[in-house]
């Protein structure tokens, strides 16, 4: 069932988006296998760890690991841009995944984008191990696991940190994300409704912090009738 649904769901996301299906769909077969065993890794341990709230194997797919896939599109450009324009051609763009738990949506990703590095961060130590664990058992060469704070973290490291189910942006956490960011870096964070996002975002205007530009870019999840977005903040360059 999950690999019908997987198969149905990223043929959908093909189809709408062509940067993903320029991504995914010449490795359809391998993605899908990958994802199964990512799912098979949540579904052993999330009981004891509390990973993910999710009430049956179709929402766990539909919500957690569709949902991380469905801006993949719009993450490929935002790096394809954002790395031209703070000249990273000579590197691999880095990618973080802040507050990683599950690891979503950095380990959903990281099987689309073998060919980058990201780092996933999480401070448990619980949930730090279930993602040493998946990164080996599923032979993810790409991925790094940190177990520490964000705070904590090496600055101007980043071209791009995303989270989904993080926590509302607020000046400290703003702040904190511009650090690990490289100067004119990208947080994308994964949101719900473009309502719900200009109420989180209006007190931050009030800031000099959030003095750079940020859009809610709109995308679909297969089989979810909910609105969601990615929330882009470009860091200032200087």
């Amino acid at each position: 069932m999950k690999e019908k649904l997987l198969q149905e769901g990223i043929a959908a996301l093909c189809q709408n988006d062509k940067d993903i299906e320029r991504l995914i769909a010449p490795r359809a077969e391998e993605v899908i296998s990958r994802l199964t065993s990512y799912i098979n890794e949540i579904e052993l341990f999330n009981e004891a760890y509390g990973l993910v709230g999710a009430a049956n194997t179709e929402e766990l797919v539909i919500k957690h690991i569709l949902d991380s896939l469905a801006p993949l599109g719009i993450i490929s450009r935002l790096l394809t841009v954002n790395c031209l324009a703070v000249n990273c051609k000579a590197q691999k763009p880095q990618i973080a995944d802040a507050g990683s738990g599950a690891g979503l949506p950095g380990i959903p990703l990281a099987i689309a984008l073998p060919g980058l590095d990201f780092t996933l961060i999480e401070r448990m130590g619980r949930r730090a191990g279930f993602l040493w664990n998946t990164k080996a058992s599923l032979n993810i060469s790409n991925i790094t696991v940190e177990e520490t704070d964000l705070e904590k973290t090496a600055p101007e490291r980043f071209h791009l940190v995303t989270f989904r189910a993080f926590k509302p942006l607020e000046p400290k956490l703003l702040k904190t994300l511009f650090k690990v960011c490289v100067k004119g870096g990208v947080i994308a964070a994964y949101k719900g409704k473009r309502e719900k996002i200009e109420q989180e975002m209006a007190p931050l205007a009030k800031h000099a912090l959030l003095d750079c530009d940020w859009e809610a870019l709109p995308y679909k999840v297969p089989f979810l009738d909910e609105e969601r977005h990615l929330l882009v903040i470009k860091t200032p360059k200087s």
